[in-house]
């Protein structure tokens, strides 16, 4: 439990909440972590929502997977950034979550989040309630410590492969351990659906052409939970009809399909 709500939370205090409507934040980027990748960004819009649903339905589920059908990135974040947070929330009840979110640094607006769903599931499969409400208490107070994370262990990508010019494709390895399945979550450990989004943009820029850069993400699903120590085989092909989109998709040792996406290219200049 030493990692909980440090290893892999990204909200350092609640500066606005109207229950059950919208809620604003924000999270200091530690200075001395490598990176912040944009998939760490949308975790923490994701996460600002779901204090938010966690408290309207008084703690008895949490949104898990929660996952948006459109992300668009207008740019980077970098190490000692302080993200200004905020989602506004279109429904909630003990089934789902359903939201919008955005993130900006210094009034620039680098990640919109639209079309969120995240499915409701029983909080206690998963965390503590009574921990969760007292977070949340804290965030909404004087809020959290800042400087607590210390960057992600990165799964190990092996075996990439060329295929042609238009695809891509490379072994997963998930980590067996790692400080952040003791946030994510303390009871059940499951790996991260941001960090594969982000291991998965890392493959697609891989067929990129010079100067192109994400522009945004939709269609993204979450087929099933990934374990610590499994085995993925992720792929990046570029769409026949649209030389700008890569099609994105995971399977599990067993042939199954557990993520798919499409990511859009664009070539303009980072903001």
């Amino acid at each position: 439990m030493g990692e909980h709500f440090a290893a892999f939370s990204f909200v350092d205090r609640i500066t606005e909440f109207e229950a059950g409507v919208k809620a604003s934040g924000r999270f200091a980027v530690p200075s001395d972590v490598a990176a912040f990748p944009a998939c760490l960004v949308a975790e923490a819009v994701g996460q600002l929502a779901a204090w938010v649903a966690m408290d309207r339905i008084a703690f008895r589920g949490r949104p898990v997977a929660a996952l948006a059908n459109q992300t668009r990135f207008h740019g980077e974040v970098r190490p000692g950034d302080t993200l200004e947070l905020g989602v506004a929330i279109e429904h909630c009840d003990d089934e789902a979550v359903a939201y919008a979110g955005w993130a900006r640094v210094e009034g620039r607006l680098v990640i919109e989040l639209e079309d969120c769903l995240g499915p409701m599931l029983p909080v206690e499969d998963f965390d503590s309630p009574s921990a969760l409400a007292e977070r949340l208490a804290l965030l909404r107070g004087r809020g959290a410590e800042p400087g607590r994370f210390h960057g992600v262990v990165a799964p190990r990508i092996v075996d990439r492969a060329a295929v042609d010019d238009d695809s891509i494709t490379a072994t997963l390895e998930v980590p067996s351990t790692a400080p952040f399945f003791g946030d994510h979550f303390p009871r059940r450990a499951v790996f991260p659906a941001t960090l594969l989004l982000d291991a998965q943009i890392a493959l697609a820029l891989q067929i990129a052409a010079p100067g192109e850069r994400p522009a945004r993400m939709t269609h993204v699903k979450m087929r099933s939970f990934i374990a610590p120590g499994d085995v993925l085989q992720i792929a990046a092909r570029r769409a026949a009809d649209a030389p700008q989109r890569i099609l994105l998709s995971a399977q599990a040792a067993s042939g199954k399909t557990v993520a798919t996406a499409r990511l859009e290219l664009d070539r303009r200049n980072p903001a």
